[in-house]
């Protein structure tokens, strides 16, 4: 399985991520459950011209399940869902243009609010994982794909199998530190003071 290296920009944000430029590591959730939303709105308002898609609002829904013992965090949505080439255009690369100029023309610190301005929210995932495993299977097509990646090294694409329409962002938890301590997001009462301090104004459950 060949492994796939990020465009310039997008190696420079994702080293950015690893390093963690951020002290406020925990915006990650909001930036991940932001994602599944997107995803969910875009089937559901085509649910709204298209009958075939079968679903009503009230079937949408996020989802966290944690594992400990694998130390693991898995977002997953019942939305629209990634093609291959859609995970590579989403994960792949970074959308807006001026963001490796930006990155080298300044002092970056946690004041510098490098998500906000450019959209780079899945990438906050590698502020807390040392490896990231997404797998979607876009409405409309019977196939599902692997998208994974331990960091600025590159990714691997892969076919898999995945029964519903969706996608599963599994984040590998990073082990405890002298200075960062990784456990709480691998614990409920954490992760749900998290959804309700970030991601109140999300309509789905």
């Amino acid at each position: 399985m060949a492994k796939k290296q990020f465009r310039t920009e997008s190696k420079r944000i994702l080293d950015l991520m690893v390093n963690s430029i951020y002290t406020n590591k925990e915006i990650f959730l909001r930036e991940l459950i932001s994602n599944a939303s997107d995803a969910i709105d875009k089937l559901y308002f085509r649910s709204l011209t298209d009958q075939s898609v079968g679903m009503n609002r009230s079937d949408f829904a996020i989802d966290l399940a944690i594992d400990k013992d694998a130390r693991t965090l898995t977002v997953s949505d019942n939305g629209i869902g990634m093609t291959a080439e859609e995970l590579e255009k989403n994960l792949g690369t970074i959308a807006h243009s001026g963001s490796l100029d930006f990155t080298k023309n300044n002092e970056l610190s946690e004041e510098i609010d490098i998500i906000g301005q450019f959209g780079v929210g899945f990438y906050s995932a590698f502020m807390v994982a040392d490896r990231v495993t997404v797998v979607s299977r876009a409405y409309g097509s019977d196939e599902a794909w692997k998208w994974e990646s331990a960091g600025a090294d590159g990714y691997t694409l892969t076919a898999c199998e995945k029964e519903a329409v969706g996608t599963d962002i599994t984040l590998h938890i990073k082990d405890n530190t002298e200075d960062d301590d990784y456990d709480p997001y691998l614990e409920t009462y954490r992760l749900d003071e998290l959804g309700k301090k970030y991601s109140d104004y999300i309509h789905y459950p």
